[in-house]
Order: structure tokens, then C-alpha cells, then sequence
């Protein structure tokens, strides 16, 4: 049974990236490349955990309401998307193989499914089935979702400096918060969950389309 679990865990992380890198079809990043990214999404748990943990007692005697707006935004979306942002933008963006606009959507997803990978795994020990599910089906394309578009930005801005890439920092940020706010409030809001995904949703595979114009005009760096 708690391979079952683990394996369900996995499966949705491993999904989503298999379905964005396969469509990066003009030049594939090379399989090394991508696992070292998920790899660095994993490794940022550990400091991401911490500076969240440490953190959380400025939330004490917040209502509910406050908590989840602060927690959801500045604690967890911010720390997240703050480090998936600068390994990807201080590391993996002045690797050679980093070519196109559309590889910083592709290795932006791959270190979000590393994060979300180890996440869900340790959310498969001890909670129950449903609850792996849900966040198979929900924070894992979230992850992948936001993250995707900060990699817009992250590689349109390496190819054009009028580009900026914290804009694509903030919208993550904006996203990911939304999803914990919405859920942590405890409320009904949570049903707004399916609406932000779609959106995000659209939003990523639009921005996909406009890097895959780019990369006419930039092509390699």
C-alpha cells in the first residue's frame, strides 16, 4: 500500500514534465540537463522548509484570514518560487544548453516538479490516499503552472533586456499565493482553486506559444 501511494505521489510530477518537455520539439533540451534541474528541486526542499518554518511565527495570533493571506503569499509562495527563481535564473540560464526562450519554461517546470516531487512524497507518508490525490490533481500542476510561467520571463528576458524577469517572479508568486490563500482560509474560496488552474493553465500554453515565436528572432544565445 505505501508504495501505491508513493508511486501515486509520483506519477503526477513526472507527467507534467514528460508532457512539457516533449513538446520543446525544435530543440530539445538534453535528459542530463533536465534530471540535474529536478535534482536542484529537491535539494531546495531542505532550505525552503526551514526559512518557511522559521518564518511561521509571525503569523501568531493572526486570524484565520491573516494567516492565510501571509502564509500563503510571503511564506510558502514566496519562498518557493523565490528559489526555484534564482537557481534557475543565477544557474541553469547561463548553462550552453540553455538556448531558447522556451527552455526557461521547460527548466522551470522540471526544478518545480523536483520540488513538488519530494513534496508529495513526504505528504504520501502517514496522510491518507485522498489527500495525495487531491494534491496530485491540484498542488502539482499548480507547481508546474506557476513555475512555467516565471520561465517565460526568466528565458524571454535572456534573449531581450527589455524583458524583465522578476515580472514572471511576481506573477508566480501571485499564482502559487492565491492557491494556499484560497485554501487556507478554510472557507469556500477553496472552490476557486479549478478556475486558477484553468487560467493558469491557458496562460502557460499562450506564453509557450509566444516563446516558440521568439525563438525565431533569438534563437541560440
Amino acid at each position: 500500500m505505501v508504495i501505491i501511494t508513493i508511486l501515486l505521489a509520483v506519477a503526477p510530477a513526472l507527467g507534467l514534465l514528460y508532457y512539457f518537455y516533449k513538446k520543446d520539439t525544435l530543440r530539445p533540451e538534453p535528459k542530463g540537463a533536465i534530471i540535474k534541474t529536478v535534482i536542484f528541486g529537491i535539494i531546495i526542499v531542505a532550505p525552503v522548509a526551514l526559512i518557511e518554518t522559521l518564518l511561521s511565527p509571525i503569523t501568531t495570533g493572526m486570524s484565520q484570514f491573516g494567516y492565510a493571506l501571509v502564509t500563503g503569499f510571503i511564506i510558502a509562495a514566496g519562498t518557493e518560487e523565490g528559489f526555484k527563481y534564482l537557481v534557475i535564473k543565477r544557474v541553469t540560464a547561463k548553462s550552453a544548453s540553455f538556448d531558447e526562450v522556451t527552455d526557461g519554461i521547460v527548466y522551470t517546470i522540471a526544478i518545480s516538479m523536483g520540488f513538488a516531487l519530494f513534496e508529495n512524497i513526504t505528504y504520501s507518508v502517514g496522510d491518507p490516499l485522498s489527500t495525495v490525490l487531491i494534491r496530485g490533481i491540484t498542488a502539482v500542476p499548480l507547481h508546474a503552472l506557476a513555475s512555467g510561467i516565471m520561465g517565460y520571463y526568466i528565458g524571454s528576458a535572456k534573449f531581450n533586456k527589455e524583458v524583465s524577469s522578476r515580472k514572471g517572479l511576481f506573477i508566480a508568486i501571485g499564482i502559487h499565493g492565491l492557491y494556499d490563500f484560497f485554501l487556507m482560509t478554510e472557507t469556500l474560496l477553496w472552490v476557486l482553486i479549478i478556475p486558477l488552474l484553468i487560467i493558469s493553465w491557458r496562460g502557460l500554453h499562450r506564453l509557450y506559444r509566444q516563446a516558440q515565436i521568439e525563438d525565431r528572432y533569438y534563437g541560440r544565445s
